[in-house]
């Protein structure tokens, strides 16, 4: 199973980011669990200074932008 990490507080862009995760997830038909991580303590312990930002089993991949269904198969993959 895939982890799936949403880092952000909750604003529309990590909104749309969980999303396109979701549907990226169902499309290559894997199992997964989406977390949002929305302590901002927590997010910068990953290193993100700018959210949102997708980890995917505990690292991060995209910082700053809201990485299209498409992006985030190819991370899945």
């Amino acid at each position: 199973m895939r982890k799936i990490q949403i880092l952000g507080t909750g604003c529309p862009k990590c909104k749309q980011l969980t999303a396109n995760a979701e549907q990226a997830a169902q499309e290559l038909g894997i199992e997964y669990e989406i977390e949002k991580v929305t302590d901002v303590n927590q997010i910068v312990g990953f290193g993100v200074m700018t959210t949102p930002a997708l980890a995917v089993d505990g690292q991060v991949k995209v910082a700053g932008k809201v990485a299209s269904p498409e992006e985030i198969r190819a991370l899945l993959r």
